[in-house]
């Protein structure tokens, strides 16, 4: 008798303990889980739910059961905002293209042929007082020109030898130059050319034929302003 009462007298003490500890644990922490005598959890047949009374809150929720507040997790740092569109760089306006240069103006080339008796006596290379008048010509043609060269040729019949008619037709060129010089070309822009009796323009059979044949050829080379 006195071993069965000692037993009873533990599970009755033991019967106490139990809520005495699951009292002590509620006092430190309010679990509104469905407890068991021991203080344990009661779960689902599964194991995987624990079961709720009528005033259960996640607040109040057992920390190894589903719904339990749980310590947030550390933050990392805030991501850096949205970069802005940054609009694309506004063009400078164009500059309008340079309007092209005009072409240079063409060359032009203007002659003037002197019948050589308007100019010189019969034989002669002395420009006679006259043929001065006559000589102006290619002083006329070069106004408005920007002057490049100025060409004098002689020339004469076949009347005499090949060398003297060639010294003669040089002299006629150089009496024609420095007339042209006097009126103010530049000396370094004339030149003269003798022909002699080798490039007639009519047939030296007839006296009218070879007066033309004795003749003077002066040609202006230079540019002209364009209007």
């Amino acid at each position: 008798m006195k071993k069965l009462n000692r037993v009873m007298v533990l599970f009755a003490l033991a019967a106490l303990a139990a809520p005495i500890g699951a009292l002590a644990q509620s006092a430190a922490k309010s679990i509104d889980n469905w407890r068991a005598t021991d203080g344990t959890v009661w779960k689902n047949g599964t194991n995987e739910l624990c079961w709720r009374d009528a005033g259960w809150t996640p607040a109040t929720a057992d920390e190894k059961c589903d719904g339990a507040i749980k310590p947030s997790p550390p933050r990392g740092p805030a991501p850096p905002p949205p970069a802005q569109p940054v609009a694309p760089p506004v063009a400078a306006p164009l500059a309008p293209a340079p309007r092209p240069a005009p072409p240079p103006a063409a060359p032009i080339q203007e002659k003037v042929t002197f019948a050589a008796d308007a100019l010189f006596d019969f034989d002669r290379a002395v420009l006679k007082p006259g043929g001065a008048s006559q000589a102006d010509r290619p002083i006329e043609k070069a106004k408005g020109v920007t002057l490049e060269v100025v060409i004098a040729v002689g020339h004469t019949d076949t009347v005499g030898n090949d060398g003297y008619n060639q010294k003669l037709s040089i002299n006629r060129a150089e009496a024609v130059k420095s007339f042209l010089v006097g009126k103010g070309i530049e000396k370094s822009r004339v030149y003269t050319e003798g022909k002699g009796s080798k490039n007639p323009v009519a047939d030296n059979k007839t006296a009218a034929g070879r007066a033309k044949n004795r003749r003077v050829e002066v040609e202006v080379v230079g540019t002209r302003a364009r209007n």
